[in-house]
């Protein structure tokens, strides 16, 4: 069977990247190939003009309210059509579960913000910031603070961990304010949030160059950048620094965002001793987070912090729930915790796994070496450490 091509979003065109820009993305599951992503031959400049020329104007005619029945009516589209959205969600080694916080996830980020903006916002095209402020003793000269557009476009480059959620919470507040977006998502997982935004296009509810996507890099689309534009970006640091170092950035003074890597922890109390209900959570919860979406939400527990008189009943109490943890295909009823994105990934958590146990920590669950899954997909088994 063939394996399909993703297409690029440009211009209110779905366009494919040319052939010496594919490349081919694998499954979780068995490593087979899911989809060919590109954006080679795109015309970024092009896009970039089009997002400020057509869908900016277009978005700015509508207010706050119009805006905010628009992304109501998105979420709506997004649940209408989850269940092809589930289907495609597996091979990026998510269980259902996984995907619910993704995708069901996303569409409430929508409506939450719908909400927010006619609740919160007034059924206009500015937000007045504060008072009249006296500029003169007589009061001849006034002045006036309000919140307007911005006349550029919004850049979204996204993390792979959540493809469709990571999209829609970037698209929320970007088009309530009424700011044209080009969406890139993390190749890793690019077929389910192309999936994602076709839903949305052909929805038929945003007007002309409201958003676009790009299945491939981003070319040069940074150095078309102005100081009305702004880039959101979520991902490694290292990538994080690259991005606003860029030249443009810095000479356009481009409004840059970053989600940059996390390392969070939790914390358990002197007082929360083995038997306790605080103990019983604090498990509990370290083992979800370790084992939903293969331990990859960025704002997942990292790090499990005791008193010293109760880790040894913290590491037990993990371990025995681990072991209890059924790693496999995300298909299956039983699995509890699915794969890693791709054989990239595992690699990359397998020598972290190793860098960390040489700076003085042990592995007390889990085993890192260990061939969990069906053959050829990315699965490890949840991975326990202890550093005293």
């Amino acid at each position: 069977m063939k394996t399909p091509q993703l297409l690029n979003y440009a211009r209110d065109q779905w366009l494919p990247g040319d052939s010496a820009s594919l490349v081919e993305l694998p499954s979780a599951i068995d490593g087979s190939p899911v989809a060919l992503t590109g954006s080679g031959g795109m015309d970024f400049a092009a896009m970039a003009a089009y997002a400020r020329d057509v869908g900016g104007p277009a978005l700015r005619k509508l207010t706050f309210h119009d805006r905010a029945r628009m992304l109501k009516a998105l979420g709506s589209a997004i649940m209408a059509r989850k269940e092809e959205l589930y289907e495609l969600n597996y091979a990026t080694g998510c269980t259902r579960k996984d995907g619910w916080i993704d995708i069901e996830g996303g569409a409430g980020t929508l409506f939450s913000f719908s909400s927010k903006g006619r609740r919160e916002l007034p059924d206009a095209y500015a937000l007045l910031d504060g008072p009249l402020e006296p500029l003169s003793k007589s009061g001849l000269f006034v002045g006036q603070h309000v919140f307007t557009s911005l006349q550029g476009v919004a850049v979204h480059i996204n993390a792979f961990n959540f493809p469709v959620w990571g999209m829609l919470e970037k698209l929320a507040p970007t088009l309530l304010a009424g700011v044209p977006s080009i969406v890139k998502p993390a190749s890793a997982t690019a077929w389910l949030a192309e999936a994602a935004f076709r839903v949305m296009i052909e929805a038929d509810i945003l007007p002309p160059g409201a958003v676009q996507l790009v299945v491939g890099g981003v070319g040069d689309l940074f150095d078309h950048l102005t100081c009305q534009d702004v880039v959101s970006f979520t991902g490694s640091a290292a990538t994080a620094m690259k991005l606003q170092t860029h030249p443009v950035i810095a000479r356009e003074s481009v409004r840059f965002i970053a989600e940059r890597d996390s390392l969070n922890a939790s914390l358990l109390g002197p007082d929360a001793a083995p038997g306790t209900p605080e103990f019983d959570l604090f498990v509990r919860e370290v083992v979800n987070e370790m084992t939903v979406k293969a331990g990859q939400k960025c704002t997942a527990i990292r790090r499990a912090m005791a008193p010293a008189e109760h880790l040894d009943a913290v590491e037990d109490a993990i371990r025995d729930r681990l072991a209890r943890t059924q790693v496999g295909d995300p298909r299956a009823e039983d699995t509890r915790m699915g794969a890693l994105v791709n054989r990239a990934q595992k690699e990359d958590v397998k020598q972290r796994i190793a860098e960390i146990a040489a700076a003085g920590a042990r592995v007390v669950a889990g085993d890192p070496d260990a061939e969990v899954g069906p053959d050829g997909g990315a699965f490890l088994q949840p991975v326990l450490l202890r550093a005293d």
